[in-house]
């Protein structure tokens, strides 16, 4: 096993979260199987946006409010998330925290997507580079 390289979100427009995670995070769509589910990777992940209802269609199944605190996109060294956190909030992004050194020796910043989703940039020195 690799560890945990898909997430899978629930949006209320496609459209704008595709753009933001395009726009922001430099992902690419790698599939896109019909107007209300869109697949991204950055190369070394997975991001599935499903769009929680469409005009047409029945509410969800479950709210849109979800127990997901927030998830992270890791960086290379402390530099790296600052530079991520200027190019971030230079493309629109909301930032929630600047970045800081937390007591483990981490380093991160966080930003919200359009559904308001919590993002952390994280440097985290134990975590070792995707093969």
């Amino acid at each position: 096993m690799q560890g945990l390289r898909h997430l899978a979100l629930r949006v209320r427009d496609i459209r704008k979260a595709k753009d933001f995670y395009q726009r922001v995070f430099g992902m690419k769509v790698v599939w896109e199987p019909d107007p209300q589910n869109c697949y991204l990777s950055s190369g070394t992940d997975n991001l599935a946006l499903h769009e929680a209802s469409s005009p047409d269609g029945p509410e969800p199944a479950q709210p849109l409010a979800s127990p997901l605190d927030h998830f992270g996109f890791l960086a290379d060294s402390p530099q790296v998330v600052d530079a991520w956190a200027e190019w971030a909030k230079q493309r629109g992004a909301r930032m929630l925290a600047a970045p800081k050194r937390h007591r483990d020796g981490s380093y991160s910043c966080y930003l919200a997507d359009p559904d308001g989703n919590t993002i952390q940039i994280l440097y985290e020195p134990t975590i070792g580079r995707a093969p």
